[in-house]
């Protein structure tokens, strides 16, 4: 690949003289344009005028054409008899094109053949809001497994938590085997204690071996300097 070579872009590039009305110092500093006030009567679109008060799908009459179906009908029947009816005018056309090219009932079975398909194009285009519905109505039981799978998961993660503290608990002592006596070791100036929950109390401090540690001289002297100033 040469260095000049740039990829291609199935889209085309956005208007560069908008793009560059939006950087970010016109954001910061608010210096960008207003976006475009709505459509509010009519606007073209493809080289056709439409009015906003038009329906989604427009009737054949409103544009023009003549309608080959009357205003009662099944949707499957009639596009099957158009899809034969193009068939049919498509091997007259073949036919036609053999025997005499020039002749005038060419262009006829050509327009014969474009207003058939547009006839099945709109046919097809009374089925979009379906279409949508049901499209909405797969997403929405979509969300719904989605949300039933994510609290199913969540019940056994639960499930899984209450059987470990379950579990914890079980192997936690009794209160009986609680209630035993306690030996407390003392090292020199502890006390040593031997106590009992259910016999024990003030009357027993005499029971209570004191051990008395020696005072330090400098600590005797800081005493008597306070006592004599008292």
């Amino acid at each position: 690949m040469t260095e000049n070579q740039q990829g291609v872009s199935s889209l085309p590039l956005p208007p560069m003289q908008y793009v560059n009305l939006y950087t970010d110092d016109h954001l910061r500093t608010g210096r960008c344009p207003p976006p475009p006030s709505p459509i509010k009567d009519t606007f073209q679109m493809f080289g056709q005028q439409i009015h906003m008060d038009d329906l989604i799908i427009r009737p054949l009459e409103s544009q023009g054409l003549r309608r080959l179906y009357p205003n009662n009908y099944n949707h499957k029947m009639e596009l099957k008899k158009i899809n034969h009816s193009i068939l049919i005018n498509f091997l007259d056309l073949l036919d036609i094109m053999i025997k005499s090219p020039d002749s005038p009932k060419r262009p006829e079975k050509i327009e014969d053949l474009n207003l058939l398909f547009i006839h099945m194009h709109h046919l097809i285009n009374e089925f979009r809001p379906h279409q949508a519905r049901e499209t909405l109505r797969v997403m929405m039981e979509v969300q719904k497994r989605q949300r039933l799978e994510t609290c199913e998961r969540f019940q056994k993660h639960m499930e899984k938590v209450q059987e470990v503290l379950q579990n914890c608990l079980s192997t936690l002592p009794d209160e009986s085997s609680l209630d035993s006596k306690l030996l407390v070791k003392t090292t020199p100036g502890n006390s040593s204690l031997v106590t009992n929950d259910s016999e024990t109390n003030i009357d027993d401090a005499t029971d209570i071996e004191i051990k008395e540690e020696p005072i330090d001289s400098r600590d005797q002297m800081m005493c008597d300097i306070v006592d004599s100033i008292n």
